[in-house]
């Protein structure tokens, strides 16, 4: 009987490792060596009495005095149940010896070099931090292979599992506490899953986990040792003790910190509150209508106007296009609005972009409802594939301590359905915080019913079609997300020569931008002939299968039917002639890897090469030799590169401009690799929707963007739409297994063997009739993807209508009027959905098509968390604190060495914090920033000037109302101006004006209205109604028509406009004077008798606006009274302000002179540096017209100074 021999010792991980594997040999089919399990021995075996020294524990003796085999990892594959333990054949089983080897080679150092410090084992030459640094190092890698797999390799565990669980055993019993096993959850969710295991338990018993870092013990003997120490070496060695206090304090801060793509713990913010901020304090229930029938407060607060009118808008339907109208079928003369809402993630929280399109759209929106056109601004939600698969993952394993494989499928499905219930709607609540006036009662998400059936019938439809079919090919993958990626969602980084790129999962950074030539030996040459290639991807010369070289190139002519061999696989790769090849280029020879690039695939589809795939999903190496085998992708091209160099075979490297492929998700550096996937044939659709537009019949604005959609959909290519994650539209597509030898099995590939289907049984029915046979002969395997969430998205704008059935909504909604979304997405989303559209319902989804720009911050820089400007709107709206500011960096996932800069920015972009605007005036400010037709460039303090704007028409409306009276009863008369007539004794004037001052209100109000919707509502529902017929709110009033405003009266105008032009003449030289309380008399000189007589008709007016003594109108060519201040209202009209008496002339000059004097020194500085030599080339051109504009400035001031200097001393 063979016998095991272990170390008793409880933490022996090598000997556990092998008494976890016996255990699963007896538990299967037996031991993968053919013999019964062992007996287990705890001691050493027998010595021979020979000098071979005896080996290490554990030892598998097969017999007694038979062969013996020792080594954890060699005794462990023996007496494991199938060898490797490896799913998927020999592939499987090389995935696992990577592991393996990893838990060997990396694992169980790193895990010894921590783990023995803290049991006071520590060798004096090693530094226990940079321990636990490497440590953490070797976890890296484990915990991204971890966060989409419950196990290393397979479904259950393997070898690989059983050797990393063992070589981390120390690390978790006695070095990695709560914070550390929190920071790396995916590896502790694996590591428990795994020791809770039966045969792990049966071993181990109950693992008892570290419950904090214990401190590290002093080395026996070091208390006492060497002669007393002087204060001056106590201190020194106390300063020491400081540093690597803090310094272990940084390692540990390392150790706890999340893996890449984990966020922190949120800190709860503190609710702040201004305590001059007015509020809203009447009751008033959710959906009941806002009391105002008391007194307006003393100013403007967002706080109190944007209170309760939402809930009330909501409750009366008022966002419906049913409200008003007996039927929606009824024709309505005014016309119908559609707009469907571009679907936010159900993830997503609410940031500048969401903010600038629902202003946009919801001002758009509310302007058609005015207008009495039946309108729709239909909201939705989209599922978000992956960001929605890793919240709940990473929340399964917080709560629960489980992975989704687990669980399984349906129940993890369950779980996502749950958390989406409970916490996806937060987006909706943030725009409605924003006013946004959605029908809320027809909200839909992609996941619903009916969008999930418009989803199958779609690719039912167009897989019978042939628009979609399967095939094995180039895809782009992202190691990252271990998943597809279809070309538009690949960022192209231009790069002009030898670039280091920081790429996820590698500490240091990579590089790019060089190409590297190296030879190939031709086979059987006796003169040691070569041929030498040159690649940016020096890795994959790892999966070549050829040389190419071009068919007239005379260099190689005699190399025809000839070879040249691979230096690492001992293969020869045949020589061929192929025209893609450019002569010009390098040497004109190009080494061909079918597998891993387009052109290349290509080349080996013409000369039938073998694709030989070096990557697996996680980008680590395969199907290659050591010692490259199971090296992640970028640590072999550094492998590559120095085995060519040992074999002298290295020619060169050289900068070189190229293009890398970042997947715009992760910004993982995107690998071509071969996968059987589902496509979408984009060619004739592309056709149809570049068509539309050349026609005019779909319109995109502004119309710079026509032509890149023409370019674009010129050169599109098919699109890839699998993705492999469990939270989607699983494929309605079906693998066929015909129990039937007649009939051949058949490949994945092979588009025959897969059949669609609205459910299983239709399927069954297609594969039945396809294959000739009864359909209890076909046998079903559903594809276990989902579709790309774009693809859901294609259909939105008529699977939200109902669609494919045809139902009212349907009917009067589809096609759209109008989608407005951000210039990003044109291709994501807006030529899918126009391509789509065409295709399945005949129809464009909409007519028109608006982009607005991005939001930068007010220095046109990208937002970032980085540079501290990244603005929440809700921090605009409701204001925020520099302290807070602060807070919310530390709350996020911000680098600690960016930190510092992060808080400079906000310092100096926000030094008093963001101050409370509200919705109003960040809608406005949004609105108004688009008309630029440029990126935005959003400055805070504009859109607190549109606060200010709220408060003067608050100010504005109070004065009105206070002038309107009671008993006011509004009724259209022409206008008037108002101060003097007010305050005047012609009653019947007085009642024309106030008519005026009520037109005017409730017009400027309903003009308002669409952009600032809260303010104006409050201020509307404060006015009088016209008539009982009045709509209940702003929102569904009348927008003001031309015809209803055409009120002309040129003479009236021109009048008015003088009168302005005086007034504004008048307050300035005030200013100037320092005016304020004293009322000077007024005297306007005029050009001519026409413009005396208009000065004459309005004097009354500007008296009263610009609070002046008399105003008296001069005969032409009569003098001004002497001591008069003189401004210029227009051209026809001077303004003398009498100063004789209101201000002291000697104490005026004498400030005028001072203030002269500065003003001439400054406009000599800048003289003087003007007149350096070089000037006009040497300073930057914004520089010198900067100075120009300071010196003109500065000059107009001299000239305005000596004016006043002139004018004083004539009143002296």
């Amino acid at each position: 009987m063979s016998i095991l021999y272990v170390s008793p010792h409880p933490d022996a991980f090598p000997s556990l490792r092998a008494l976890i594997a016996a255990r699963y040999g007896e538990s299967g089919p037996g031991p993968g060596w053919g013999g019964p399990p062992p007996r287990v021995c705890l001691q050493p075996p027998p010595t021979s009495g020979s000098c071979i020294p005896p080996p290490r524990l554990p030892v598998l003796e097969q017999g007694p005095g038979g062969l013996r085999v020792w080594g954890a990892a060699a005794v462990a594959q023996l007496l494991w149940p199938a060898g490797m333990g490896g799913p998927g054949g020999s592939r499987g089983a090389t995935l696992v010896q990577q592991w393996v080897s990893y838990a060997d080679g990396e694992l169980v150092p790193a895990a010894c070099g921590a783990t023995l410090p803290a049991l006071g084992l520590r060798n004096p030459t090693q530094d226990p931090q940079a321990a636990l640094g490497a440590l953490g190092r070797a976890l890296g890698p484990l915990e991204e292979r971890l966060r989409l797999h419950t196990y290393l390799a397979g479904e259950a565990p393997t070898l690989a599992d059983l050797a990393a669980v063992t070589a981390l055993l120390l690390p978790f019993r006695y070095v990695l506490d709560p914070p550390a096993r929190w920071a790396w959850g995916n590896v502790s969710r694996w590591f428990m899953t795994c020791v809770q295991q039966p045969e792990f338990r049966a071993v181990l018993g109950e693992v008892s986990l570290c419950s904090g870092i214990r401190p590290i013990p002093q080395q026996p003997g070091t208390e006492a040792s060497g002669p007393p120490k002087t204060a001056a070496q106590l201190k020194k060695e106390a300063k020491k003790r400081e540093k690597l206090e803090k310094f272990q304090q940084k390692q540990k801060n390392q150790l706890h910190q999340p893996p890449p793509g984990e966020k922190k713990l949120k800190i709860e913010k503190k609710e702040k509150r201004d305590p001059g901020v007015i509020t809203y304090d009447i009751p008033t229930p959710p959906g009941e209508k806002k009391d105002v029938s008391g007194p307006m407060p003393d100013s403007y607060s967002p706080q109190y106007v944007e209170a309760a009118w939402y809930s009330w808008w909501e409750n009366k339907g008022f966002f419906k296009p049913e409200y008003g109208r007996a039927s929606l079928t009824e024709p309505n003369p005014r016309g119908t609005f559609m707009m469907c809402i571009p679907p936010p993630n159900v993830t997503g929280s609410l940031h500048l972009g969401h903010a600038l399109t629902n202003a946009i759209q919801d001002s758009l929106t509310r302007w058609h409802r005015m207008r009495g056109e039946t309108t729709l601004w239909n909201p939705g939600c989209d599922h978000a594939g992956i960001a929605t698969q890793v919240v709940v993952e990473k929340k399964l394993w917080r709560e629960r301590g489980m992975s989704r494989h687990q669980l399984g499928r349906e129940a993890f499905l369950r779980e996502v359905w749950k958390w989406k219930n409970e916490k996806g709607d937060r987006i909706y609540h943030q725009l409605k915080k924003l006013g946004g006036s959605l029908d809320w009662d027809r909200a839909c998400f992609t996941m619903d019913p009916k969008l999930s059936a418009a989803v199958t019938e779609a690719f039912v439809r167009l897989h019978n079609d042939g628009v979609i079919y399967r095939s094995t090919r180039l895809v782009n993958w992202s190691c990252s997300l271990n998943s597809a990626i279809s070309d538009i969602e690949v960022d192209k980084k231009e790069l002009s020569g030898r670039t280091l790129l920081s790429v996820p999962g590698y500490e240091e950074k990579v590089e790019f931008g060089v190409i590297v030539s190296f030879a190939y030996k031709i086979e059987d040459s006796e003169s040691n002939e070569e041929v030498v290639v040159a690649t940016t991807r020096i890795e994959t010369m790892l999966g070549d299968v050829a040389v190419a070289v071009h068919p007239n190139d005379p260099r190689y002519q005699h190399l025809r039917g000839k070879s040249v061999m691979h230096p690492f696989l001992l293969r020869s790769l045949p020589i061929i002639f192929d025209e893609f090849v450019d002569m010009e280029f390098g040497t004109g020879a190009v080494k061909i890897t079918p597998a891993h690039d387009q052109n290349d695939y290509e080349v080996g589809q013409r000369h039938k090469l073998e694709a030989v795939s070096i990557m697996d999903h996680r980008g680590n190496l395969i199907n290659v030799p050591p010692p490259f085998l199971g090296l992640p992708r970028f640590e072999a091209r550094k492998a590559v590169l120095a085995a060519l160099k040992d074999k002298g075979l290295f020619r060169e490297v050289k900068d070189n401009p190229m293009v890398v492929p970042l997947c715009n998700r992760s910004k993982d550096v995107v690998e071509p690799l071969l996968k059987p996937q589902w496509y979408v044939r984009c060619g004739e659709m592309a056709q149809a929707a570049s068509a539309a537009v050349t026609r005019g019949d779909l319109k995109i604005l502004p119309e710079v963007h026509q032509k890149i959609w023409h370019i674009w959909m010129d050169n599109i290519r098919d699109w890839c739409i699998s993705r492999q994650l469990w939270w989607g539209h699983r494929i309605p597509a079906y693998f066929v297994t015909v129990n039937d030898p007649a009939v051949p099995p058949g490949e994945d590939p092979d588009g025959r063997y897969w059949v669609s289907g609205r459910n299983e049984e239709e399927a069954r029915e297609k594969a039945a009739k396809e294959f000739g046979v009864p359909p209890d002969k076909i046998s079903l395997s559903q594809d276990e993807d989902v579709l790309d969430t774009w693809f859901s998205s294609g259909l939105f704008p008529f699977s939200i209508l109902g669609w494919p059935n045809q139902t009212e909504d349907l009917s009067i909604f589809y096609p759209g009027t109008l989608l407005e979304t951000g210039h990003d997405i044109l291709f994501f989303w807006v030529a899918r959905m126009v391509m789509l559209g065409l295709k399945l319902t005949g129809k464009l989804p909409f007519k028109e098509v608006y982009l607005h720009a991005l939001v930068r911050d007010a220095h046109g820089r990208k937002m970032s968390k980085s540079l501290g400007n990244v603005i929440d709107p809700l921090d605009v709206i409701s204001g925020l604190s520099l302290q807070g500011l602060h807070d919310q960096l530390l709350n996020s996932n911000l680098d600690p060495s960016e930190m510092e800069k992060a808080k400079e920015g906000q310092k100096a972009d926000f030094p008093n914090g963001i101050p409370e605007c509200g919705t109003d005036a960040l809608r406005f400010g949004l609105c108004a920033y688009t008309s630029q037709g440029r990126d935005i460039n959003l400055d805070v303090n504009r859109i607190l000037g549109y606060r200010h704007f709220c408060n003067k028409l608050w100010n504005a409306t109070k004065f009105a109302l206070r002038a309107l009276g009671d008993g006011f009863v509004p009724s259209p008369t022409p206008q008037e101006c108002l101060k003097p007539v007010l305050s005047g004794k012609d009653q019947v004037a007085a009642e024309s004006a106030r008519q005026t001052l009520y037109t005017c209100l409730d017009v400027g109000l309903r003009l308002l209205s669409p952009f600032m919707p809260f303010v104006t509502e409050e201020l509307y529902q404060r006015l009088p109604r016209r008539g009982p017929q009045a709509p209940p709110s702003l929102c569904v009033t009348p927008y003001p028509e031309p015809d209803e405003l055409s009120w002309k009266d040129p003479e009236a105008e021109a009048a008015f406009e003088l009168a302005l032009s005086i007034t504004r003449a008048v307050r300035s030289l005030r200013a100037d004077y320092n005016l304020t309380r004293s009322q000077p008399e007024c005297f306007l000189e005029v050009a001519d008798e026409a413009t005396g007589t208009q000065a004459s008709a309005v004097s009354g007016y500007v008296q009263a606006l610009s609070n002046t003594g008399a105003v008296n109108v001069l005969l032409p060519g009569s003098p001004a009274p002497q001591g008069c201040a003189v401004g210029l209202a227009s051209d026809r009209c001077s303004v003398h302000l009498q100063l004789q008496g209101l201000v002291d002339p000697t104490r005026e000059l004498a400030k005028l002179r001072a203030k002269r004097g500065e003003a001439e020194r400054q406009a000599q500085r800048l003289r003087e540096r003007r007149a350096v030599p070089d000037y006009a080339t040497k300073v930057p051109s914004q520089v010198q017209e900067s100075e120009e504009a300071k010196l003109q400035q500065t000059e107009a001031e001299l000239k305005k100074v000596d004016e006043a200097i002139a004018l004083f001393e004539k009143m002296l």
